[in-house]
């Protein structure tokens, strides 16, 4: 049964653009039903040339706290009153909270996200070698939880030159056992990275499911030969999870790789979001997941 909303019910949500798709409003509703919380969780789709208005307008309604995901976790950073050391350092805000003093305190809970399933996968990770494909917003967060987890060398693959060295200079202060990779499809220099990699984790769209492009899903980021660089031992980690599994997670299988997709950071991150607006040391992540999951189910 529904929950009843009122005119003290509690506001909070994620901003996006597209945003409709989001799987959060059903995972963040199903805590708050289970916390009993009068709150709603809504997905707000915001065009980059209306984030200020409508991140100045939520705050002045009393909003609780807000997910940030493409186009805007670099943008809305500009917007905060203030920044937690790591949103600091990875140039990304996924996560907004009241500010004490008023206005919005950005902060980056996709690190957490990201590190949940690796910290419960039973490998060590400390002076292992991580190699991240692609070099977008996501590859940050990525890269700074590599780093907390003790990597000993971390490569960033990226096609784009100039977008690669746009992440990895602001990030060498903190990451000094990080390299760039040019990613060249007729060239062996990653299949030869892969090669020696204990951890690789995709952070580009390839693969991802889409109702406008169906044939997307059957799409692998890696070529044949790629592919067959993967050490059987290794864990492939696709930030992907739309399809379960996703062609790179069937190929890596069938090398006997260990396969670990986005789904689990996903609800993580939002688990540490909610943890922060509500005040709570623990939240009901297995409603989380399963309402996630849920949506995910074909209809």
């Amino acid at each position: 049964m529904a929950r009843p909303i009122s005119g003290h019910t509690a506001l909070a949500g994620v901003l996006g653009d597209p945003v409709r798709h989001s799987l959060s409003p059903a995972m963040h509703n199903a805590a708050l039903a289970e916390l009993g919380l009068d709150w709603v969780y809504l997905a707000l789709p915001v065009p980059a040339g209306q984030l200020e208005t409508v991140v100045r307008g939520l705050d002045a309604v009393a909003c609780r706290g807000l997910n940030v995901t493409l186009p805007h976790k670099q943008a809305v950073a500009q917007l905060c009153r203030g920044l937690s050391p790591l949103a600091e350092r990875v140039g990304a805000v996924n996560t907004l909270v009241r500010h004490p003093q008023g206005g919005w305190l950005g902060d980056n809970t996709d690190v957490a996200g990201f590190l949940a399933p690796l910290r419960t996968s039973g490998s060590p990770w400390q002076g292992k070698r991580a190699v991240v494909l692609g070099c977008g917003g996501s590859a940050r967060a990525v890269v700074a939880g590599l780093v907390e987890l003790g990597c000993g060398a971390i490569q960033v693959a990226g096609r784009n030159a100039t977008t690669l060295e746009a992440l990895l200079g602001p990030c060498r202060s903190w990451a000094p056992q990080l390299e760039g990779l040019a990613w060249r499809a007729d060239g062996p220099e990653l299949a030869h990275a892969l090669a020696q990699a204990d951890l690789v984790v995709h952070t580009t769209p390839v693969g991802m499911a889409s109702a406008s492009d169906p044939a997307a899903a059957q799409r692998c980021p890696l070529t044949a030969a790629e592919l067959e660089a993967l050490q059987a031992d290794s864990t492939v980690y696709d930030l992907i999870y739309t399809p379960r599994p996703t062609a790179l997670l069937r190929a890596a299988g069938a090398r006997g790789c260990q396969g670990l997709d986005g789904l689990e950071m996903l609800v993580q991150q939002g688990a540490a979001a909610l943890r922060q607006w509500t005040g709570l040391d623990t939240v009901p992540v297995a409603a989380m997941r399963a309402a996630a999951l849920a949506q995910l189910e074909p209809a």
